[in-house]
């Protein structure tokens, strides 16, 4: 496959552009460095420095290379930050999507992979969360993911187009090198590490009253490698003629905090220090993915998954 990866220098998407090519596939990256790495992406896989906006640039990109697939990761994604500042998560993942779509379509792409997120669904009303659970986002990124969706859906009926929509629970781990760099971190696992080495002087846990078993809240780990090995089984069951849709990518089971911090103990063979605080506002005391669909209809499952796997990849990423 010829294929465009949108944010190919960030945390997912660069694992993305690895995987891709070790598999044989021809691809290049659009990316602006908002929050990429340039050191991220292999030197022989072109780096386009642009805005996902920028029609020309994306244009040219896709008619030199003759690529017909787009995997779309360039986000905003911190959760917390879209509830201060609404307005550059309508501008950069809404608005750019929009964009991006309608340049993609012109120059000739015919499946587009977008990175969603479990944030679609807001407040669980059950667990493990299916697809066909209610769509009730409780924080502009989730809105906006939703939102791109719903276009998806709505120009996959009107034109020669198709779409798989990846809803990710909580991608951690990392692999050939690349861990997580963002900034600000607000990953789980990153900042537990960074208690551990001493990069940061404690961890602080929000909340240990929740109705789970050690009380605190309980999430759906997967590790990025299964991420993109989920990506290549999406775009390799549209490219057979199977028809455009949405699919949680998790493994079915949730660790807590307290058990998070307890595999980072075992694993570096050092403490981590923690302070525990308040409840932080939107935090559900349990989000896990039923991934049946994507197992059932992609033929995929995860397999690097394991906590004690996902801690260590991710330390070892460290140096």
């Amino acid at each position: 496959m010829r294929v465009l990866v949108t944010g190919g220098a960030g945390y997912i998407g660069s694992h993305m552009v690895r995987t891709l090519e070790l598999g044989g596939h021809h691809v290049v990256v659009v990316d602006d460095l908002s929050s990429g790495h340039a050191d991220a992406v292999p030197k022989s896989v072109p780096l386009v420095r642009a805005d996902v906006r920028d029609r020309e640039a994306v244009t040219h990109a896709i008619r030199t290379h003759k690529l017909t697939a787009l995997f779309h990761f360039a986000s905003r994604i911190q959760v917390g930050e879209s509830v201060v500042h609404p307005r550059l998560y309508y501008r950069d993942n809404l608005a750019a999507g929009v964009a991006l779509l309608d340049i993609a379509l012109d120059a000739g792409i015919h499946e587009l992979i977008l990175s969603s997120t479990a944030a679609v669904y807001g407040n669980p009303i059950r667990t493990p969360i299916d697809e066909d659970h209610p769509r009730a986002p409780v924080n502009p990124y989730g809105a906006t993911k939703l939102a791109l969706e719903g276009m998806l859906e709505a120009y996959a009926a009107a034109y020669d187009f198709k779409y798989a929509a990846l809803r990710y629970f909580n991608a951690a781990g990392a692999d050939t090198g690349l861990g997580e760099r963002h900034d600000p971190e607000t990953h789980l696992i990153p900042l537990v590490l960074d208690a551990a080495s001493g990069a940061r002087p404690s961890l602080r846990v929000f909340g240990d009253d929740y109705a789970t078993p050690d009380g605190t809240c309980v999430r759906d780990y997967i590790h990025v490698s299964d991420l993109a090995a989920a990506h290549l089984a999406a775009l390799d069951y549209l490219t057979r003629g199977g028809p455009s849709g949405a699919f949680n990518l998790g493994t079915g089971k949730g660790q807590s905090v307290r058990e998070v911090i307890a595999c980072v103990e075992k694993v570096t063979g050092k403490k981590v220090p923690t302070v525990m605080g308040p409840r932080r506002a939107g935090d559900p005391p349990e989000l896990v993915a039923s991934p049946e669909k994507a197992k059932r209809v992609l033929g995929w499952e995860a397999k690097r998954s394991s906590l004690e796997e996902i801690v260590s990849d991710a330390w070892r990423a460290r140096g």
